[in-house]
């Protein structure tokens, strides 16, 4: 006979699947609803938002890359082969964008939707295509304004994105690939995201609202259909969605816009200052109790910082009012700072802490117009590349109407030979050019390279 114990086992067995599948009555799945009533739904927040979310589409010629040899006039003059024009083949993308000034027809995207699009093509909600002019860019930032004609148009509502918090609800909006106008929806899942590597300035917020490619330039709103940030890139290991998407926020997105719409570019400032992060190491080194703060390394002769007392092996805690973790926040405080900004600076010398106030000043870079070189860099502005960029002569801006925007130069290329001389600053660069001969160039483009030949 089987005992009392083992007999109440074998009925708790056979009635427990009964409990887990009998329905609840106590726990709803769906939001409440009475008859009459309506559902609740965001479809009045974004027929209000989605006419201001368009839809981007460019073209760009490039160049089929040939035999470098084939390029040089002195190889086809030895071996006696006629010039050919270089082939041209289209290149064609898609993305996303947000009007935010329909007075103006201003429309914001990330650079790297319309980077060195020979033309750009808007397509607003009503099913109207227009051409958009490029008023100007931010690679840095990945951010661009384009203009487009101002008839009937919606704009977005802008948020103060400084107010946003973890766990508040957002939605997306945007054209994930090409497949037309999409909404996803999702929350914010941390602020301040930096150090990613996705741009030279980060403060992104972080959604699991799906984000897909297309979707980089469109809008990323609260629940009021307000404007907190533009979609911009995502964290996909597996090459899909995994719920990690980055937006900028709307605050930083519209300060480079200002500055874009006013200047044409972003005319960041220098306070002339290299900081590290803060190692294990250097907390016990520096007898600090934190590691939030940046160390300052190296100290520009003559610079804003100098100028404010900073010396190397300050420790800067603060820059006005906004705490400071690490090498990136001073960064992204800097970076987006125009030139005669004054800025608050608190940091620890020893263990004593201090205050001094900088005012940002401009960075001391030389600058050439490429026809004081060769005639045929008319419309071009040189200067020297920058420390994160390979040696050699940035094409830093250029007239989209020039002949050297025809031969295929953009902005942001870097000339690393001319004429077959490897050549770090301006100087060497005016060295080997004839401005009566042709100008053999081997560009760097990112990760590409080639040569173009300009006569």
């Amino acid at each position: 006979m089987m005992n009392n114990k083992l007999v109440k086992q074998l009925l708790l067995m056979t009635l427990l699947p009964v409990y887990l599948t009998a329905p609840s009555v106590t726990h709803a799945v769906l939001p409440a609803y009475a008859e009459g009533q309506a559902l609740p739904s965001l479809a009045p927040m974004l027929e209000r938002s989605m006419p201001a979310v368009v839809n981007i589409s460019t073209s760009t010629n490039i160049q089929i890359r040939e035999n470098p040899l084939m390029q040089d006039p002195f190889f086809r003059h030895f071996f006696q082969l006629p010039n050919q024009p270089p082939r041209q083949q289209q290149k064609n993308s898609l993305g996303s964008g947000v009007i935010i000034d329909s007075e103006h027809g201003f429309v914001l995207t990330n650079n790297h939707v319309i980077d060195k699009a020979d033309k750009i093509m808007v397509t607003l909600n009503d099913g109207r295509q227009l051409n958009a002019e490029l008023i100007g860019t931010d690679p840095e930032a990945d951010v661009a304004v384009i203009q487009i004609p101002a008839d009937n148009l919606t704009e977005l509502p802008i948020a103060d994105s400084s107010l946003l918090k973890v766990g508040d609800f957002v939605v997306a909006i945007g054209n994930p690939f090409g497949l037309g106008q999409t909404v996803t929806s999702g929350i914010i899942s941390a602020l301040g995201r930096s150090g990613l590597g996705i741009e030279g300035y980060e403060d992104f917020i972080q959604t699991d609202a799906s984000i897909n490619p297309g979707n980089s330039g469109g809008a990323l709103v609260n629940l009021r259909g307000e404007f907190v940030g533009m979609n911009t890139a995502i964290l996909a290991p597996t090459g899909g969605n995994v719920g990690i998407g980055f937006a900028i926020p709307a605050n930083m997105v519209m300060t480079i816009k200002e500055s874009l719409v006013k200047h044409g570019e972003v005319r960041r400032g220098l306070l002339g200052v290299t900081t590290q992060d803060l190692s294990a190491e250097l907390v016990k080194a520096f007898n600090l109790e934190s590691k939030n703060g940046a160390v300052i390394s190296r100290v520009e002769n003559n610079s804003p910082a100098a100028r404010a007392g900073l010396e190397p092996g300050d420790i800067i805690v603060s820059v006005n009012d906004r705490a400071v973790k690490n090498s990136h926040d001073i960064r992204n405080i800097i970076g987006l700072m125009q030139i005669g900004d004054k800025v608050d600076i608190q940091y620890f010398r020893g263990s004593e802490k201090r205050e001094t106030t900088a005012t940002i000043g401009k960075p001391q870079r030389p600058q050439l117009a490429g026809n004081k070189l060769h005639p045929t860099l008319q419309g071009t502005v040189l200067s020297a590349t920058q420390k994160d960029q390979v040696e050699g002569v940035l094409i830093e801006k250029i007239d989209t109407s020039s002949k050297a925007w025809r031969a295929g130069l953009r902005p942001g290329d870097v000339i690393v030979t001319a004429n077959r001389y490897r050549i770090h600053n301006l100087d060497e660069l005016a060295q080997v050019v004839s401005p009566n001969g042709p100008l053999l160039i081997n560009i760097q483009r990112g990760a590409e390279a080639f040569f173009l030949v300009l006569q």
